[in-house]
């Protein structure tokens, strides 16, 4: 018998590690914090941000929130061999899992919105996160080859070309990793479907009714592994995903617009691409603020100054906060559920296998 309150050894030598690393990633993102901070005009700031048109700030809400709809849609055609949705329905459970992912930041995200659709389509919730999976993979691919692009291109300011090997280097790894993982996921669909495979082996390995539960998970699982028979869905959720990609390029084309700032097209691309690789990296090593010390840094590289940088920034930040707390209250009323519905205990009486 194993008591509830003991550590594991191993467990109690992963803590204090870590702990650290949390510790760590806190003081190098307090540190580029206070360092922006120093750099900063904040008497400037304040007057750049009080400049700022409000139809370019509308704008900014208005392609933030058009693009998570596009989301919806292609999220729709990759449920099509599991079920036949509304795209509206989806568009709701996907700003719904991003308020989740905004109240509690554990990303819960790709659990509260597949809960929510198996909830309302009554299929299981493994079936569904497959899809999520998927989506996910498919948006991956995509954005590496906007990487290469924006490299190719070379409109990035980068004398030793230290950037530029940077971001193609982190491209093709991640391309190579999402194959990767495409072909296991094909492999265990295909093992699956026989009743065999390395996840139903270790699921069997585990006792009595857990053994179950886990099989039932792995088997809903590969159910969801899906991609529709039509080549023009198939097309079209690659297309999706591209205009999605230029949909969030434009977010500071829009919040820069609010200022009078206005690059080149591919500028906001490679915004995009560098800013995409930096939110990443600061999740991995948990810095806190990634985004908007990274995104200062980023336009720095072509020309915008830190005050107008960082208003640009606290544009998108607010319109996409504002957009999730809408459209996520929407989706959450849609699915008639409420927020506190959305408890680690409800979620898991609801979810099944």
């Amino acid at each position: 018998m194993i008591e509830l309150d003991e550590t594991p050894p191993a467990a109690a030598t992963r803590q204090p590690r870590h702990r650290w690393l949390n510790w760590l990633g806190a003081a190098i993102g307090l540190g580029l914090i206070a360092l922006l901070a120093w750099r900063l005009d904040w008497r400037q700031f304040a007057e750049v941000l009080q400049s700022a048109r409000p139809e370019f700030v509308l704008a900014t809400f208005l392609a933030i929130t058009l693009e998570q709809v596009i989301r919806g849609w292609k999220w729709r055609q990759i449920l099509t061999p599991v079920c036949d949705c509304r795209t509206s329905h989806l568009f709701g459970a996907t700003m719904a899992g991003y308020l989740a992912n905004l109240l509690v930041p554990l990303g819960l995200s790709p659990f509260v919105r597949s809960w929510l659709v198996a909830r309302k389509q009554k299929i299981s919730m493994s079936c569904v996160l497959a899809t999520v999976a998927i989506d996910r993979l498919v948006d991956g691919l995509v954005f590496a080859g906007i990487v290469v692009v924006v490299v190719l291109a070379a409109i990035i300011p980068d004398p030793n070309g230290n950037i530029g090997l940077g971001l193609l280097l982190g491209a093709g790894s991640s391309a190579a990793a999402i194959v990767a993982v495409l072909f296991l996921l094909v492999h265990h669909k295909r093992r699956s479907a026989s009743g065999i495979g390395i996840l139903l082996a270790l699921a069997d390995r585990l006792p009595g009714r857990l053994a179950a539960r886990a099989r039932s998970l792995a088997l809903a699982f590969a159910d969801g592994i899906v991609w529709p028979q039509e080549r023009w869905r198939g097309a079209a959720i690659v297309l999706a995903s591209i205009v999605i990609k230029l949909f969030a390029a434009s977010h500071l084309f829009w919040a820069g617009l609010a200022f009078g700032v206005v690059l080149e097209p591919l500028v906001y691309l490679a915004l995009l691409a560098i800013l995409g690789f930096i939110v990443i990296l600061a999740h991995m090593a948990r810095v806190p603020a990634g985004f908007v010390v990274g995104a200062v840094f980023s336009l720095g590289l072509f020309g915008v100054e830190d005050a107008t940088a960082l208003a640009m920034v606290t544009v998108v930040m607010a319109a996409n906060m504002l957009a999730v707390a809408v459209f996520g209250g929407w989706g959450l009323w849609i699915h008639g559920v409420g927020l506190g519905d959305l408890g680690r205990r409800k979620v898991a009486a609801d979810a099944g296998p």
